[in-house]
């Protein structure tokens, strides 16, 4: 039963910690540009002429990604759809701009760790998950 409990309490915290990541980059690094870095990958790859419009609407999807992480809805579907978010975002910037990215190349290595997380909490942690499988 603690063993359980223990698990619940973790797949929260982790719960939480990914969904501010999405809330942290979507809103404050994007949205409202307090992050100009992001604006500019985001007119390197796509363009100058809409990029602070498309830089706006890449943040508005990641505060929807944090929204559907706190609601539960189809948790595991929303697991798998931020991994291959995050493949796809960061293989473009890995390739395209990496000089623009906090670590450079490194940055990738950070993608794998946080993908990481996010697996192990839908896929082990996942109380629900864990009980639909037994």
């Amino acid at each position: 039963m603690q063993y359980q409990m223990t698990i619940s309490f973790i797949h929260k915290i982790l719960t939480t910690l990914i969904t501010l990541v999405w809330l942290a980059n979507g809103l404050l690094c994007k949205v409202l540009n307090l992050v100009p870095r992001h604006q500019q990958i985001v007119a390197r790859i796509l363009g100058n002429e809409h990029a602070r419009v498309l830089t706006t609407a890449i943040g508005v999807s990641e505060i929807i990604m944090a929204v559907w992480i706190i609601s539960g809805f189809k948790a595991r579907f929303n697991a798998f759809t931020q991994i291959a978010v995050i493949i796809t975002m960061n293989t473009m910037e890995f390739i395209l701009v990496p000089d623009l990215l906090l670590w450079g190349k490194w940055n990738a290595f950070f993608a794998l760790l946080f993908i990481g997380v996010i697996y192990l909490n839908e896929c082990y942690l996942n109380k629900k998950q864990l009980d639909h499988q037994s």
